[in-house]
């Protein structure tokens, strides 16, 4: 796929997006997306400690070069508010995310949401794990700030649709580039990929001399181009910003994807722009745009 930034190019490309999913609603005032999380998470307590997480202080924010982030990262309200409705919105029935976080609980609430309202209507399509969120991470303490997390919301120690998978990451070749890959991966295959991991601080190995211990290297991970094609049409990848990673996601990906970088919002997305399977996948694709 060529990778291309003309503005020209790319507004034809969100157009003809606008005709296969739906964009949220863009919101400026950060006020009004407050207010739409509050509404998200439904709960006064668990919002009034939410608000006092956006004041913490992030290693990475006092010397970017820090190889070493001890703490949780703050949530992103903006990023949050839309990849949530991203899934309501297009009606997404599996997720992958690579690297936990808010995020991990947004994905959650947002499959519970679509569970309540859907669940009876999708007993007919090929879905193995209907309405759940599997998230890969390569360190475990944030794996169990997200996991403590989500207890904490749903005031109950079984959570039962978000499953957490620790594996370390490597650095790797692909096709002779290099890259990131993870040694093992949640078995599902999803309808909605989220790629906002791994950092650079933990990334193993060293190939020619080549290794993560560069802090200039950026990282760029190839799993999604090796479970390409298991990948249902209608698939969207998000990547929160990770540019370089989405433009050696589009220089390698070999099906036919629709990709728009969304400037504003500092959002890489793709959409799997790709013939029907056959029935099964007619069946899916008519789900996410009946409205009932």
């Amino acid at each position: 796929m060529l990778f291309t930034w003309t503005a020209v190019a790319m507004s034809k490309i969100y157009e003809t997006l606008k005709k296969k999913i739906i964009f949220p609603k863009s919101i400026k005032d950060n006020r009004k997306i407050l207010l739409e999380l509050k509404k998200i998470f439904n709960d006064e307590i668990f919002y009034t400690n939410f608000i006092k997480e956006l004041d913490k202080v992030e290693k990475k924010e006092i010397d970017p070069n820090s190889m070493h982030q001890p703490n949780a990262y703050k949530p992103q309200i903006k990023d949050l508010y839309r990849i949530f409705q991203f899934i309501i919105l297009n009606k997404r029935t599996t997720v992958l995310e690579f690297g936990s976080g808010w995020s991990t609980l947004i994905f959650s609430i947002a499959m519970k949401t679509l569970e309540n309202k859907f669940g009876s209507k999708i007993y007919n399509l090929r879905r193995s794990f209907p309405f759940k969120v599997f998230t890969v991470d390569n360190e475990k303490k944030f794996l169990n700030i997200s996991k403590k997390r989500l207890i904490e919301f749903y005031k109950n120690s079984k959570v039962t649709n978000t499953k957490f998978h620790h594996s370390d990451c490597r650095l790797c070749l692909y096709e002779n580039k290099f890259c990131i890959e993870y040694d093992s991966l949640p078995n599902c295959n999803p309808d909605f990929i989220y790629i906002d991991g791994p950092d650079i601080f933990n990334v193993k190995g060293k190939i020619k001399n080549i290794s993560y211990t560069n802090k200039d290297l950026m990282p760029i991970i190839c799993d999604v181009l090796k479970i390409e094609y298991f990948l249902i049409p209608g698939t969207i990848i998000v990547l929160d910003g990770r540019t370089a990673n989405a433009q050696f996601l589009s220089e390698n990906f070999k099906r036919n994807w629709l990709y728009y970088y969304d400037k504003e919002n500092d959002q890489n997305l793709f959409y799997l722009d790709a013939p029907s399977l056959g029935r099964l996948n007619d069946s899916m694709h008519d789900f996410y745009l009946n409205k009932d």
